[in-house]
């Protein structure tokens, strides 16, 4: 396969850069092999089965982003892409020169930082403060808004680029598919007896980055963590014995489910994912995806493919486009039948 077959045109003005009104005012375009339907996800709860499972991520994003300055006083951007421990991270780092193993780092003008080194495309830099990294991204730090979004975070991101059911912190990008879901949805989807469980996925920013090889086979995947409780893994098993379908709301959550059954059977636990989906894969858990419109020639628009049906989903994606749906983060949703 060539990174190029999962190529489409987008018009600029069909990237979303702000959400809507409501979280759940945006459009769904249902999908079943070549069938398509446009709906509303305002209209979700009709299209879940009685014994069907919602799997959701309750992954929190981290106020990430960090500015400063080098020794030099050259300026920086720092993005902080994992928390080691409570002094420790590794992270991004923005510079016009690479910051040297041992250099100190002066971010927001408060913190000073020591990189320690380098891993690939990462820094490992030590917080030089009493006051854990947590504490002080949350004190300091600016919400990472996707690349696509071309303002700065504002109090409206602050809120709506988080998920209502957002307890876990530890995520660089909002695992977007859930942003759609208010407090009177998902009170609606338990009133009708839907079952609904999480997990938790953090998202690295690698997540965006397209496929830069040209055969996909050659791309390297990026590494996230994920947490399934055991009481998910209970509530997938009585669902299938129910009848139900898996619903896995968001790719993050399919990565986890599928990433956890490797083995034949899902094992609860903690574990680090590089899970590469392309066409070809056999999916082990999840049946239904609910899901955003993703970036071209993407891993995540690969993945997708792989659960539709790549020229299913491709049509969509051109569907998508002639109809005016909004992509990315803060737009619109598919909900796909495997």
């Amino acid at each position: 396969m060539f990174t190029d077959e999962f190529n489409f045109a987008l018009p600029d003005h069909l990237i979303a850069q702000h959400p809507p009104e409501r979280r759940d005012a945006s459009r769904l375009l249902c999908i079943r092999g070549e069938a398509r339907e446009d709906s509303l996800f305002a209209n979700l709860p009709s299209l879940v089965r009685e014994h069907d499972l919602l799997v959701l991520n309750d992954a929190r994003v981290l106020k990430a982003r960090l500015f400063g300055v080098k020794e030099s006083g050259g300026k920086i951007e720092v993005l902080i892409e994992r928390i080691l421990d409570e002094h420790h991270a590794l992270a991004q780092v923005r510079a016009s020169h690479a910051p040297k193993p041992g250099s100190q780092l002066l971010l927001t003008g408060h913190l000073p930082v020591t990189v320690l080194g380098r891993e690939r495309e990462f820094f490992c830099l030590r917080f030089d403060s009493t006051e854990n990294v947590s504490t002080l991204l949350e004190q300091y730090g600016q919400l990472p808004l996707p690349p696509y979004i071309t303002h700065a975070a504002n109090a409206e991101d602050e809120e709506r680029y988080q998920t209502v059911y957002a307890c876990q912190p530890g995520s660089v990008a909002a695992p977007t598919a859930g942003l759609h879901f208010d407090e009177a949805m998902l009170a609606t989807l338990r009133a009708q007896g839907t079952q609904l469980a999480y997990l938790t996925l953090h998202v690295g920013a690698g997540t965006f980055q397209p496929v830069r090889a040209d055969n996909v086979r050659d791309h390297v995947m990026h590494s996230e963590r994920y947490v399934i409780p055991q009481a998910t893994a209970d509530a997938i098993l009585k669902a299938r014995a129910r009848g139900g379908r898996i619903i896995a709301v968001g790719t993050t959550s399919l990565r986890a489910l599928e990433s956890a059954a490797q083995q034949g059977r899902l094992l609860a636990g903690e574990g680090e994912t590089s899970i590469f989906i392309v066409p070809g894969y056999r999916f082990k858990v999840v049946d239904v995806l609910l899901t955003n419109f993703h970036l071209p020639k993407s891993t995540l628009l690969m993945l997708v493919c792989a659960f539709g049906g790549m020229d299913a989903m491709l049509a969509a994606y051109s569907h998508a486009v002639e109809q005016q749906y909004r992509f990315f983060s803060y737009g619109d949703a598919m909900l796909i039948e495997r």
